[in-house]
């Protein structure tokens, strides 16, 4: 399935023609990753019919709240559909704190466990492992901490060639094959050769999630040859000095940054409420890096074969 980037929310600050706060749902083989949670994030799972109980894991970039103030719905209506399962939460450090002081004044117990992950948004390292996928921070040059994600799928099996596959073969030597084992005897000969019976595997992909930030040149090395990157681009070049003020970064400042780090495909979001179209934005990019795209609510980016 490679990765499949859902766009829930695209708006910066407030909702505005009819564009919500960040979110986006990455699905990769089948399992549930929610970047950032605005509000009405769990609308927007409805709107799109994504079930919110299959998110297991939900990063959140920073504590600016068009960022996080759905957390707290989505998290209680979990509750309220009867989630037993742990969910892992990552973001920085002062959200653990604010889930909790809610849940205490509210006085609710959650029928499931949250394992809170504080990110360090000052260095890049390895937060998250699995058996698909490898979450590396980055850290993000915004007016408060924070960290935008790169997902890397980990290396796939090899292909097997069922024609070629002989009959009765053992779970436990197809298993070999995948792995890029050849099969042999109990007297240690080659019996098949794993060259002749497979196909190299599929490409693996990655994308990096970049929320708020200014223009800043030092993400290049640690998103280096992404598949796809999303960077924010709440204004366009004329407005480049409110860009600075704010922490925030142009069109033109986000191709920038995808064309120094050769990225194959860029997405554009968190678009200012006082654009209404977002045409030029999209223009704008496709100037530096032709491969520019507008973050869509309800469009689906696809990573595979």
């Amino acid at each position: 399935m490679g990765i499949r980037v859902k766009i829930l929310g695209s708006n910066s600050a407030a909702p505005a023609h009819r564009r919500h706060h960040t979110a986006q749902l990455l699905n990769i083989e089948g399992k549930y990753y929610l970047m950032d949670c605005g509000e009405g994030t769990q609308l927007q799972l409805k709107r799109f019919h994504i079930k919110a109980q299959r998110i297991n894991h939900i990063f959140i970039s920073h504590l600016h709240g068009d960022h996080y103030l759905g957390l707290m719905g989505l998290l209680s209506t979990m509750h309220l559909m009867g989630r037993t399962k742990k969910l892992d939460l990552y973001g920085p450090k002062g959200l653990s704190e604010i889930i909790t002081m809610q849940l205490k004044y509210s006085e609710t117990v959650f029928n499931y466990p949250i394992n809170f992950v504080e990110v360090d948004t000052k260095v890049s390292k390895v937060i998250h492992e699995d058996d698909f996928v490898k979450v590396i921070s980055i850290p993000l040059n915004h007016r408060i901490p924070c960290s935008g994600y790169l997902f890397q799928e980990k290396k796939k099996n090899r292909r097997l060639i069922k024609d070629l596959l002989p009959p009765n073969l053992s779970i436990r030597n197809i298993t070999k094959l995948k792995h890029g084992e050849d099969i042999v005897n109990e007297e240690g000969k080659v019996v098949f050769k794993n060259e002749e019976m497979t196909m190299p595997p599929k490409k693996s992909f990655s994308y990096a999630f970049c929320s708020d930030t200014k223009y800043d040149e030092t993400i290049v090395p640690i998103i280096k040859k992404v598949d796809m990157l999303y960077h924010e681009a709440t204004f366009l070049e004329e407005h480049a000095d409110r860009a600075a003020r704010t922490f925030h970064s142009t069109a033109k400042e986000a191709a920038t940054i995808a064309l120094k780090a050769e990225v194959g495909k860029l997405l554009l979001g968190h678009f200012s409420i006082r654009y209404k179209e977002l045409k030029p934005i999209e223009d704008e990019a496709k100037t530096v890096f032709e491969e520019s795209y507008l973050a869509i609510e309800g469009e689906e980016f696809v990573l595979d074969f």
